[in-house]
């Protein structure tokens, strides 16, 4: 076991094609984890993190995967994450259980897309970080413009504690603003760190962004400016400290540059994530006590403690399921029993491992602030896992909701069973990903967060599983809502031989805001027992099954409060079966009354293009329905940011090469839900109600 004050568990998260990858691989070969470094596409393989062989043909990161590496004298537990927003599932589930990260931000590029999105989750679970400023070798890196976005972007108090020696093609090398020290990495692969004076022609820079660093810790650092008042200039070992407390207190952001694809930068990172980033007895997880009416309490790294630990992320193996996860408390042994929360059963581990990548190690227990896999566990991601003495749930995580949806079939009979199969792990391994058979349609749909995300289920379909799909066109996950407050009053009563069924329900529907915090509510405001309380969990799970499917056009209904206010019950047939049934249909029969409407999808999309091209990109997005919300000058270039429907967006890449003459690149990720225009709105509903026509007479 490591002392807990020297292990680091950090994440490695960044928009795509950052060099975050590039960042990893050099990492494992400065810490001896590789003996030869790889590249994202290169001939011998790739990546060693991209070990999966969809990632190593297309050069990007599908899922996340760990590894331990040893710094120093500390072993720094890494997850390195995609950088796709339809994976973004892969970085909210290892944020959740990191104690700090590292955020990659390329040169040029700057803060972009999905940088904004990776701040929201780090500041979600409150994880202290870093910034790595990458590809400074880059025709039109500046550094100075990248650190300005953090702080104008992202709101973010960025300290640069290093400048660079030249930039694009002059790039050599670092300047260290904390020992004033010039830096430059020598050798094939940039091993050999040499250390110089700063160069005459550097000094007065460097002196100007040494004082900016001690002005804005002095800000956030009580002692360091007690320090500055009564001695001056602070010790290295001083300001370490100060960027240490500022640091774990997220009052600031140290920014560090380098560039991972020329070997320069990288051993500087490594000191910083050790000497910075926090120990798991620098942080505390918020949990709940199930066995105190669900009092909030602060889990501690006590490796003599009570088992606490949190399932992030599952993998369906032919030989069973490998699930990742993170000990919060205690000591988690092998063949001990331990109790899953959720389910109330106990369960025993059958094996641990420590990871590096598809590679394994087996080991006898894992200690409070390890990251490790096991075997033998039946749960699901954020499933919590404790000492069976105890009953305490830890902080969930986020998962967003699937936007695109397509239809697949299998090509021959044969192929059934094994997309069945398919289906039902990746169900299991990614809460992004659902499926469903479509009675109505007679389809089997899947769902997800993109079309590449979609894409990439299908592929492993065929290549994991052998078996031929068919593929729909895409679809987009609309949603339907109500406008307006409406009572409902439904009575179910049905006699059947010499039983019955009797239930009776009065209430309201009210809309509640889209995009709020949840998307239904149910609040009971019955008295003097008119509906028996044992019935009442009845007449909520009949809500929630009717508002899967809408009336207007067989979308999820959302934005919601069912609220129960009446009713009465019968002494013989009254039932859980018959106030379910009840709540359904009173759902059904009062929401075609609340005036619903279908909300759409909007997609946040950024769009880097030269600016001769600008003109027609802007139009074209105007013809989507887009709406532009600002635009920025990078260089020659334009960064065109715009709010675009969904729907409109499907084969968007290739409009946009043909457009720019495969000059412009772009982004999105999912913004928000908003009320679909009525023109559109009668068009889908027309559609749906066509295909249902179809549907019907098919059978």
């Amino acid at each position: 076991m490591e002392l807990l004050s020297n292990i680091r568990n950090i994440g490695i998260s960044a928009h795509i094609d950052s060099g975050k990858t590039t960042l990893t691989e050099r990492i494992l070969f400065y810490a001896g984890r590789i003996h030869r470094m790889h590249e994202v596409k290169g001939k011998d393989g790739g990546a060693t993190m991209d070990f999966m062989e969809l990632e190593r043909e297309r050069g990007i990161t599908i899922q996340s995967a760990a590894t331990t590496v040893h710094w120093e004298d500390k072993q720094v537990n890494i997850i390195d994450t995609p950088g796709h927003v339809d994976f973004t599932v892969e970085v909210e589930r290892s944020l959740r259980v990191l104690d700090g990260a590292v955020l990659v931000l390329c040169a040029v590029g700057g803060v972009q897309s999905q940088s904004i999105t990776v701040d929201r989750q780090m500041r979600r679970y409150r994880v202290p970080r870093l910034a790595f400023i990458n590809k400074l070798d880059r025709v039109g890196a500046d550094p100075r413009r990248v650190i300005a976005e953090l702080e104008t972007k992202l709101g973010l108090v960025a300290v640069p504690v290093q400048i660079p020696i030249g930039v694009a093609e002059e790039f050599k090398g670092l300047i260290d603003l904390i020992r004033m020290k010039a830096v430059y990495f020598d050798g094939p692969t940039g091993e050999d760190i040499r250390e110089a004076e700063v160069p005459a022609e550097f000094r007065d820079e460097a002196d100007r962004a040494r004082h900016g660093m001690f002005d804005a810790l002095s800000l956030y650092d009580d002692e360091l400016m007690e320090v500055m008042l009564e001695h001056g200039e602070p010790k290295v070992e001083q300001i370490q400290a100060a960027l240490r407390r500022a640091t774990l207190g997220r009052e600031i952001i140290p920014v560090l540059l380098g560039s991972a694809y020329k070997n320069k930068g990288v051993q500087l990172l490594l000191d910083a994530v050790v000497r910075y980033l926090p120990s798991p007895l620098d942080r505390v997880a918020f949990a709940v006590d199930n066995a105190n009416d669900g009092a909030e309490i602060t889990i501690t790294a006590d490796t003599d403690g009570p088992v606490v630990a949190m399932a992030f992320k599952i993998v369906d193996e032919p030989f069973g399921q490998l699930t990742y996860v993170r000990v919060y408390q205690g000591e988690l042994r092998r063949t001990q029993p331990y109790k899953l929360v959720r389910t109330g059963k106990s369960q025993r581990i059958a094996r641990i491992y420590r990871l590096h990548a598809n590679k394994r190690e087996d080991v006898e227990s894992a200690f409070a602030g390890d990251i490790v896999g096991v075997t033998g566990l039946e749960c699901v991601s954020g499933d919590t896992l404790c000492d069976p003495e105890i009953s305490v749930s830890l902080e969930s995580m986020h998962c967003p909701e699937p936007v695109i949806s397509i239809a697949i079939a299998p090509e021959r009979t044969a192929d059934r069973d094994a997309i069945s199969k398919a289906l039902n792990r990746f169900v299991k391994e990614d809460p992004t990903f659902h499926a469903h058979f479509d009675e109505e349609a007679g389809q089997t749909i899947i769902s997800g967060m993109g079309e590449l995300h979609l894409e990439v289920y299908v592929e492993r379909i065929r290549r994991e599983y052998k078996a031929g799909v068919i593929v729909g066109q895409p679809k987009v996950q609309y949603k339907e809502s109500p406008t307006v407050e409406t009572e409902y009053n439904y009575k179910h009563k049905k006699q059947t031989g010499g039983s019955g069924q009797y239930a009776h329900v009065v209430g309201r529907v009210v809309p509640m805001p889209i995009n709020g915090e949840t998307d239904y509510e149910f609040e009971n405001k019955v008295t003097g027992g008119r509906v028996p309380s044992e019935y009442i969990p009845s007449v909520d799970k009949g809500f929630q099954m009717a508002r899967v499917k809408g009336p207007l056009a067989g979308y999820e209904v959302v934005g919601v409060k069912m609220v129960l206010e009446d009713g009465s019950s019968h002494a013989v047939d009254s039932s859980d079966l018959a106030f379910q049934l009840c709540a359904r249909a009173a759902f059904r029969e009062v929401i075609r009354e609340a005036k619903p409407v279908l909300l759409e999808p909007i997609m946040k999309v950024e769009i880097e293009v030269p600016t001769e091209f600008q003109g027609g990109v802007t139009g074209d997005l105007a013809s989507r329905r887009g709406l532009i919300t600002g635009s920025e000058m990078k260089g020659v270039s334009v960064v065109i940011t715009s709010e675009v429907p969904l729907a409109n967006m499907f084969g968007y890449s290739t409009d946009l090469r043909s457009m720019t003459q495969g000059r412009a690149n772009f982004s999105m990720e999912f913004n928000c839900y908003r009320r679909t225009p009525t023109v559109v709105q009668e068009e889908i509903i027309a559609k749906y109600r066509k295909d249902k026509d179809k549907a019907t007479a098919k059978r």
